[in-house]
């Protein structure tokens, strides 16, 4: 099969962007699918490769775009296959670096998987592909009917590996989260599995399934790269693509049980615990606490996308998703229980140490109750972990109190919505998530207090003093900053200005005036602090 071959695949809709004729003739050995920056160990000569471009942001784009396509051209790529879901087009950045190494690239339309790529360069052009260290026909049959179960990976892991004879092989997400093993292998911990599908240690194969978000996509992880052919691989992590489809696709049931809880927690006014009960038992939850709330935000790195609530996709609450997974995991619980109603196999049949349902709430933001004993501090460690599997997208939270009942849960959201907005505040483009238990100083608050209320609380208390193109109205707002920040301290002041008492005194009196505040007295010294601190 040649590249020519498969771009001329009506079926596929792909778009060359660039190619001469004579490199439109080589022949295909293979499919590479990678998003790492440097991809160069795992491409062989006359592989295809497929990137969805996650590792490509327009900060920085030319150099990494140079980066990716010189990896390619010394691995001896036969051509680069580019997703145009991630930036909605291939970056001519990367496209200009195709041209100037002698890649081929062609577009990948944001509705056709890489699975189905995969699936005609192996499958349909290949017929032969069994006689070549695929499958064997019994572990196909098996895998078959392991899918037609609704099996999960763990079991889908094993049949696949079993005629190896002990080949250790893992499934693990980008942030480290391992969702399947088989039998005996080792247990990885988060941050080194993190690690090594980042560094490209081993073997890795990308599980391309569809309707998946970046922060929850499979990798297919073998230690030993002679564990298994790599044909083989890509059989194994097709399968396992179809495996997690099924797992993701929840009943409408489910899908509207999350976002009416989100809803009931929303509501004003006072909860009943009836309510809430019945709300959590149609989601698959425990009726009795501990809770907890996580709510999530998430934007793309581009231009347009810069206001507030643009560029607003499902990549929030499949973040959050993976966010409660690693929660879920690490409090003993089964990570299929994220998302699940009850009588689905997930937490309401489990009944885990720590279960989760994640939805959205009226506003758009995505929301996380977990239940059970959550270890402290565990959500902030996993984090930039999970934040990290888009670069190119800025993902926000905020984490409420744990409370013990469910009418409670209202007030564990709002604690959360407000701390979301003070990591919106406080970190604008720097991924982050705010603890409303850390909320412990005045700046701190005020950081969860929207933008606009800020600017009118300061507007009113400051008043003619924010005047900035008069001198004089500007000297008198510095020496209130400082008299403020010396605790009121008059000689400490005009220590601090080199100037006499007697003038600090004199400018002080001005901004009472000018303010109506009496700065003798601590409430209004507060009050003018607090305009400060919002200005």
């Amino acid at each position: 099969m040649h590249v020519e071959h498969l771009l001329g695949d009506a079926s596929l809709g792909l778009r060359l962007l660039w190619a001469e004729d004579a490199l439109l003739r080589r022949e295909i050995s293979g499919v590479t699918v990678t998003d790492l920056e440097d991809p160069a160990r795992f491409v062989r000569p006359g592989e295809v490769v497929l990137s969805g471009l996650v590792w490509w942001s327009p900060d920085g784009g030319l150099g990494k775009a140079e980066r990716f396509v010189s990896a390619l051209r010394g691995a001896g790529a036969a051509a680069l296959l580019a997703g145009e879901e991630t930036h909605g087009s291939v970056p001519d950045d990367l496209v200009e670096a195709c041209v100037r190494h002698g890649v081929p690239v062609a577009g990948v339309p944001a509705h056709i998987m890489f699975r189905s790529i995969t699936d005609t360069v192996y499958l349909r052009q290949w017929g032969g592909l069994s006689r070549h260290h695929a499958l064997p026909e019994n572990t196909r049959v098996r895998l078959s009917r392991l899918l037609a179960q609704e099996a999960g990976p763990d079991d889908v892991l094993t049949a696949a590996f079993t005629h190896l004879g002990g080949a250790v092989a893992y499934v693990f997400t980008p942030s480290g989260r391992t969702v399947a093993a088989t039998p005996g292998a080792p247990a990885v911990p988060v941050r080194e599995a993190a690690a090594l599908v980042a560094d490209g240690a081993g073997v890795t194969a990308s599980v391309d399934a569809g309707g998946v978000s970046a922060y929850e996509r499979w990798l297919l992880y073998l230690p030993d790269p002679d564990g298994a052919p790599p044909r083989m691989l890509h059989e194994v992590a097709a399968v396992l693509a179809h495996c997690q489809e099924a797992g993701a696709r929840r009943p409408p049931a489910g899908l509207r049980a999350a976002d009416e809880l989100g809803a009931l927690l929303s509501a004003s006014g006072g909860l009943e615990d009836a309510a809430v009960e019945a709300a959590l038992r149609r989601c698959g939850l425990p009726e009795t606490g501990p809770y907890q709330v996580i709510v999530a935000d998430a934007w793309l790195r581009l231009p347009e996308a810069r206001q507030p609530g643009a560029g607003r996709a499902p990549l929030a609450e499949g973040a959050l998703a993976e966010v409660a997974g690693h929660l879920v995991d690490a409090g003993g619980g089964a990570a299929s229980a994220v998302m699940e109603p009850a009588g689905a196999g997930g937490a309401g049949e489990r009944s885990p140490a720590v279960a989760a349902v994640v939805g959205w709430l009226p506003d758009g933001c995505a929301f996380a109750v977990l239940c059970g004993d959550v270890a402290d501090g565990r959500a902030d460690e996993v984090w930039p972990l999970v934040a990290d599997c888009a670069p190119g997208t800025v993902l926000h939270g905020g984490i409420g109190v744990p409370v013990a009942r469910p009418r409670e849960l209202g007030g564990a959201l709002a604690q959360a919505r407000y701390a979301l907005g003070s990591a919106r505040t406080g970190t604008p483009d720097v991924s982050g998530l705010t603890d409303a238990r850390f909320l412990t100083t005045l700046d701190s608050l005020l950081t969860g207090v929207p933008a606009e209320v800020r600017t009118a609380y300061s507007r009113t208390v400051l008043g003619p003093l924010l005047e900035s193109d008069r001198p004089a109205v500007a000297v008198l707002l510095s020496t209130l900053e400082t008299f403020l920040a010396c605790d009121g301290s008059w000689a400490r002041t005009a220590q601090e200005l080199h100037l006499h008492v007697n003038t600090v005194h004199y400018r002080v009196e001005r901004v009472e005036r000018l303010t109506g505040r009496d700065l003798s007295r601590l409430r209004d010294r507060l009050d003018l602090w607090a305009a400060l601190m919002c200005r």
